[in-house]
């Protein structure tokens, strides 16, 4: 029988030293938190735009951002890049112990996954995005793995008095000439507008005049929105079984699901990103409360985010009073700035600026790469105290952490660079003596979702029968309530 964790990684420094990750349920701190702020949930959520929480950091917001970076890390960890195998683009962990493969600590069981995203996009895509399979047999020649929606556990929820839908999406963690592939164009935002989705009634603000996609429009009043990032949340294959439908049409057509099953709780909704999964956090944000998610919080954090529309967006954006975004970024990380606002890109949400330089465990690194590392970002959060504060650890966070996908650590602290490997690289011996691709357990083979309607009922712990989404691509397997 294989071990639970296969494929094996090699982390073994890892648990030479104590990881703890912040679950939902959990305060725990290297000091005392009891003089600490402790901000109520929905000022957390930016229901005050975060004022008086940033600086002093409150404890509580400082935890969830913690939370939404190792959910994206989470992304990067189970991502398959390696185009020798045939699971190329994919997750190589399966929905049912997402989790615990990730190794999110101290409790994987905090959290379940009610759908895995898959993206596709018409136009050429740079490796340090969408991975494809060399192999004949790839599980899938034009779609990649791009994230994923989970919410708290029924315990858990019973606990906060409260159910968090997250929605998770993949960024990029390596080189940033995908930037350039991209370019800088921008298109109208009129696919995400309201009288294209679900047969909503259109509204003044939605007058015809959104129709153009022109990119040399001078209608200021039009919302732009860059063109890389909209074609990769719109794109859909009518030749792959994973994106027969967009992206978007799958993260909407879920959450709409979710918040009906949970619309007798209080529910919230938190969308997280880096990178390019910062751009298509605050795509996806702004999409749900356009098309109809307006009585629910949703809140973005979003990490190193590159700018994503107009002012004329930014002006829609902001007249949802439901959806906030915090913007976490490096002082230094040049990522933020583009495509420019020459170019006519604003910022988007409020901007949490934090500066790396600040921890003395970080090299002077002059790569760019660390600059916009998510890793050394969350180590900076642990222990960010302003600006002009001296920093210092407020939470119980492994150091080693910050290596995970770079050498960004000082080398006085013995810990290697890019840790996060799988062992022998997946090669394993066979019965014959050869040595070949370790197959991915049964329930990590990527299988297509079905329609969202296709659910399981269960009889969660009050007594009260609910349809609850399946946990992998086996309708007959349902999460634990």
């Amino acid at each position: 029988m294989k071990n639970p964790l296969s494929p094996i990684l090699y982390a073994k420094h890892a648990y030479n030293t104590t990881i703890h990750f912040i679950p939902a349920t959990a305060t725990t701190a290297m000091e005392s938190t009891t003089t600490e702020s402790k901000a109520p949930w929905p000022e957390v959520l930016g229901s005050n735009n975060w004022e008086g929480l940033l600086d002093p950091f409150d404890i509580t917001l400082r935890l969830l951002i913690l939370r939404c970076g190792d959910f994206c890390q989470a992304t990067y960890d189970a991502f398959n890049n390696d185009k020798n195998s045939k699971y190329a683009g994919s997750s190589r962990y399966g929905k049912k112990s997402f989790f615990e493969k990730v190794m999110l600590r101290p409790s994987p069981t905090d959290y379940q996954i009610a759908a895995f995203l898959y993206a596709t996009a018409k136009v050429s895509i740079p490796e340090a995005i969408f991975v494809h399979s060399l192999s004949r047999e790839s599980w899938d020649r034009e779609s990649n793995w791009i994230g994923y929606i989970a919410t708290t556990t029924d315990e858990v929820s019973r606990t906060l008095g409260r159910r968090e839908i997250y929605i998770v999406w993949r960024g990029t963690s390596r080189d940033f000439e995908w930037l350039n592939v991209f370019g800088a164009k921008s298109e109208s935002a009129e696919p995400l507008l309201r009288q294209k989705t679900f047969g909503a009634t259109p509204t003044t603000a939605d007058s015809g005049e959104t129709s153009s996609s022109s990119s040399d429009s001078d209608n200021d009043e039009i919302p732009r929105v860059m063109q890389g990032w909209l074609t990769i949340y719109t794109s859909d294959d009518p030749n792959s079984s994973f994106t027969k439908e967009s992206v978007r049409t799958q993260v909407l057509t879920t959450i709409k699901h979710l918040v009906g099953i949970y619309k007798n709780e209080e529910t919230s909704i938190i969308i997280t990103g880096h990178s390019l999964g910062a751009s298509l956090s605050i795509l996806s944000a702004f999409d749900l409360a356009e098309n109809g998610i307006t009585d629910v919080p949703i809140a973005a954090f979003v990490f190193g985010s590159p700018q994503v529309g107009n002012q004329a967006f930014n002006d829609r954006l902001n007249q949802f009073s439901n959806v906030k975004i915090l913007h976490i970024k490096n002082k230094i990380d040049l990522i933020p700035l583009y495509p420019s606002g020459l170019l006519g890109y604003v910022n988007t949400g409020v901007d949490f600026v934090i500066d790396t330089r600040k921890s003395s465990s970080l090299k002077e690194s002059t790569n760019t790469g660390d600059w916009h590392n998510l890793q050394g970002m969350l180590h900076v959060v642990a222990g960010w105290n302003g600006e002009d504060g001296e920093f210092e650890l407020k939470v119980n966070r492994s150091l080693s952490l910050v290596n995970k996908s770079s050498e960004f650590l000082k080398d006085e602290f013995l810990v290697p660079g890019s840790w996060w490997i799988e062992k022998n690289k997946g090669m394993i011996l066979d019965g014959n003596g050869d040595w070949v691709l370790e197959p991915p357990d049964e329930e990590d083979i990527p299988v297509p979702s079905g329609p969202v309607e296709e659910m399981v009922t269960a009889t969660s712990g009050d007594g009260e029968e609910k349809v609850t989404p399946a946990a992998s691509g086996n309708n007959k397997r349902c999460w634990i309530l």
